[in-house]
């Protein structure tokens, strides 16, 4: 199989990370039930985990870096977190389920007021209407750092330079960024960055978390054993505790950790430059081939490794079915839980075939994969 579907998860993972799960298994108890050895050691590889992820993110406080299963309940617990039925919310056209379907519960229970701003037939958006879309009770902006449906990057500086004159909260959904594309969550001046772990990270599944400036409180969306101040009825409020009930994963945390200490040793840099010219190389090939339309702005260099596409009006899924069963090669098809993006493309019905890479994936997969596209599109 080749495989050619990491932007959903990477199936090929560091050495390290299956060494790393493989030893958290027979050694890690339960971090903070216990002052035995196999406690200490569990603690020890969570502390370690925040440690380097904070240092990837740049984050002031390791303590402010919460475990979570993964993007979804991270961004559910920002989103459920800090706003209110009083609020309004400014969010996108690019943003994936797990940011509407939150923004749309509170929308129907609680009278949430939300603006989502449109995309173009190229999934780029038009960032003067950030600051047109702000009201008096705005309290958010809610926007993802890069579409899992195109690749294409938001310009996460015009968006911080409106939250930062209206005082409103920055949250960004990087799933498909982190570990890929370096993220500064000072500079960038993002207030809650919610990621996943089994994607650009080389985590484990189930794995994620959510990085909260200090200074911000959030609702959890549970509560419960912590390990500490049983006796109180009310859950711990200090960080991370506060948003962390219950027993933690953190066998696949410890393989998380191994993912992010990979890729500080290999640089994000260095990674990136060679996934960048793989993507650059298929899509310009794939633009030469009859029939394929191609989706997503690739005059910027920024951008996530994705290329997705069509052959003429045929349904995506045939496409992806042909190239999985007769050719070995992994792909994603249909509407990749981002049905606004697809009412932009105007690919709502017949969705979009999404090739993804890694830093694992090599030219001679590519060019497999275009020498398999070429024999489809031939095919009626």
């Amino acid at each position: 199989m080749i495989y050619l579907d990491n932007s959903a998860t990477t199936l090929k993972k560091p050495d390290a990370v299956i060494e790393a799960v493989t030893d958290a298994l027979m050694q890690l108890g339960n971090s903070g039930r216990g002052v035995h050895e196999d406690s200490l050691k569990s603690s020890e590889v969570l502390f370690h985990a925040r440690q380097v992820l904070c240092q990837l993110f740049n984050g002031e406080l390791t303590k402010q870096l919460v475990f979570t299963s993964g993007a979804t309940e991270s961004l559910n617990l920002a989103i459920d977190g800090l706003h209110t039925g009083k609020d309004h919310v400014i969010t996108t056209a690019l943003e994936h389920n797990s940011v509407l379907r939150p923004l749309y519960r509170l929308q129907s229970e609680k009278g949430l007021e939300l603006t989502v701003i449109p995309a173009d037939k190229q999934g780029k958006l038009d960032y003067t209407d950030f600051e047109k879309a702000v009201q008096c009770n705005t309290k958010s902006i809610i926007v993802t750092h890069a579409s899992n449906v195109t690749g294409n990057v938001m310009d996460l500086a015009k968006v911080r330079d409106v939250c930062q004159n209206y005082g409103l909260y920055f949250v960004v959904d990087a799933s498909q960024s982190a570990g890929i594309l370096p993220i500064d969550v000072q500079k960038m001046g993002i207030d809650l960055l919610c990621f996943t772990g089994h994607k650009g990270l080389y985590g484990p599944q189930g794995t994620g978390g959510l990085y909260v400036r200090p200074g911000i409180s959030l609702r959890p969306l549970k509560v419960g054993g912590s390990g500490i101040d049983t006796f109180n009825p009310q859950h711990p409020a200090l960080f991370p505790t506060a948003l962390e009930a219950g027993t933690l994963n953190s066998h696949g945390i410890a393989g998380l950790a191994a993912g992010v200490d990979y890729l500080l040793a290999e640089t994000l840099e260095k990674l990136n430059q060679k996934i960048s010219a793989l993507t650059r190389l298929f899509y310009q090939e794939a633009a030469k081939l009859d029939e394929v339309i191609l989706y997503g702005d690739f005059s910027d260099k920024q951008r996530c490794p994705i290329v997705a596409l069509n052959i003429g009006q045929r349904d995506s899924a045939e496409i992806s079915d042909l190239l999985a069963y007769e050719y070995g090669i992994a792909t994603r098809s249909g509407g990749h839980c981002a049905p606004l993006m697809h009412e932009a493309l105007g690919t709502k019905e017949q969705g979009v075939v999404r090739f993804s890479f890694s830093s694992f994936t090599t030219e001679t997969e590519i060019r497999e994969a275009l020498d398999a596209l070429q024999k489809i599109s031939q095919k009626e």
